[in-house]
């Protein structure tokens, strides 16, 4: 099997598709202007407002709309997946992340923008509640699918739990809290089930799919038993969040644990795949099984740093020295998550990486990413054996950023010549019928 075998058309689906697109390369944009305040400030501009705008389209803007687009399309059949109701979510959120983008660098948080953030938020209820309607008409769970599903029921929940911090914020900020210990572990609350939950659990419900759509044979009881740890540990790991305020050993010691669960899950993981890689990595063609195993090399990073983070050592090291957190985050979030994401949206024909164009975008992408996350981790090194900053730092960091909004650039002017090749082979098609 390869990735040229695509079993699922998208259709309609696919201007929403380039619209969670253009937003990732808004995110590197912006990105990339936050970089440059460091090398030269900007009149006017303030980097905690920009960051807010950087961060909510990065999570709202790119990563819930593909994996909106991706869930719809792996469990449900066309005559739910094709229903009005679901376009009307999709564009809506996206008018939602759209006021965010142009409210967060004028105002932060404020009136608009609290405003826009809460449309979505209840989009989201929205979409959680028709989806799991949809998916139960449709027998998702009782059929071939039943296994990843879990993953899915379970990324949902996550999500739905994580916005709990949003709406925490209001009578924190309203009682006179806001800057305190409770304000920030809120925010940590919304980020932890966002990414380690909703996000994470999305991603292996996509990967567990391709053995069950495929029918590639693979250890269920071991990929019951992973899911279950995953699950229950992810619940406890958020007190991990919490020990920059050094809580009561307590805390420490079912935080060490969560995160101890969360190695022995990983270990069965390896397990899973290591016994079906021929097998899945056959699904995928050559960038794309090079992407998939960047993403699986995240994940294996991510789960270790955070079972380092159960150390108080460690973890004072961690909310000490900022570049570990940002480098942390943007390795869970694109390094992890998006890698896979796009890689899945190749081998199943939504994206190419026929053109050379669009295997240079991805590859320049995929430069400035290590590029950038090897001088952050690197700098964070430094602060912690006490020799300062590297020398041109900023101007480094800022110029191997530069590959990353170009290559995605790239990459989304090659997606957009593909439909239109595609379009005008349709038409051609079409008229030679007639």
């Amino acid at each position: 099997m390869t990735s040229t075998k695509a079993t699922i058309a998208i259709g309609q689906w696919r201007l929403p598709l380039l619209s969670a697109l253009l937003s990732l390369v808004i995110i590197a944009l912006l990105g990339l202007v936050l970089r440059y305040t460091f090398v030269a400030p900007i009149p006017g501009l303030n980097y905690k407002y920009l960051l807010h705008a950087h961060s909510h389209v990065a999570l709202l803007g790119w990563l819930f709309p593909v994996l909106f687009i991706a869930l719809l399309h792996t469990y449900l059949p066309a005559s739910f997946r094709d229903k009005a109701v679901y376009r009307w979510q999709f564009w809506l959120a996206q008018v939602a992340v759209l006021g965010m983008l142009l409210s967060f660098p004028v105002q932060g948080y404020a009136a608009v923008s609290i405003t826009f953030s809460t449309a979505h938020i209840l989009i989201t209820y929205w979409f959680i509640y028709r989806f799991l309607k949809d998916s139960k008409a449709a027998k998702v769970s009782a059929g071939s699918y039943s296994l990843s599903f879990r993953f899915v029921k379970a990324a949902l929940f996550f999500l739905a739990l994580s916005s709990l911090g949003p709406w925490a914020m209001g009578p924190i900020m309203a009682t006179g809290h806001s800057g305190s210990e409770l304000y920030y572990n809120a925010i940590y609350f919304y980020l932890h089930f966002l990414y380690n939950g909703w996000l994470t659990f999305a991603v292996f419900g996509l990967l567990f799919w391709l053995p069950e759509k495929y029918n590639i044979s693979f250890n269920r009881n071991y990929s019951l038993l992973f899911f279950r740890l995953m699950f229950w540990a992810c619940l406890p790991a958020y007190l991990l969040s919490v020990l920059w305020i050094k809580p009561h050993a307590i805390v420490y010691l079912v935080g060490g644990v969560a995160a101890l669960a969360q190695v022995v899950a990983l270990v069965f993981f390896g397990a899973i795949i290591w016994s079906v890689r021929r097998q899945l990595l056959s699904l995928f063609g050559t960038w794309s099984r090079a992407i998939v195993l960047l993403a699986a090399t995240a994940f294996v990073f991510k789960v270790l740093m955070q079972f380092s983070t159960a150390f108080p050592y460690m973890a004072d090291l961690a909310y000490t020295i900022r570049h570990f957190i940002i480098g942390y985050l943007h390795l869970v979030l694109i390094g992890f998550v998006s890698f896979f994401i796009v890689a899945f949206c190749v081998q199943q024909g939504w994206l190419s990486f026929k053109s050379t164009m669009s295997r240079l975008g991805i590859g320049l992408f995929i430069t400035g990413f290590i590029s950038s996350e090897a001088l952050l981790f690197l700098q964070g090194v430094f602060y912690w054996a006490g020799a300062g900053t590297i020398a041109n730092y900023h101007e480094m960091l800022f110029g191997v950023s530069i590959l990353l909004p170009v290559g995605l650039i790239l990459f989304f002017i090659s997606q957009l010549q593909t439909l239109s090749v595609t379009a005008e082979i349709k038409t051609t098609s079409v008229m030679k019928k007639a």
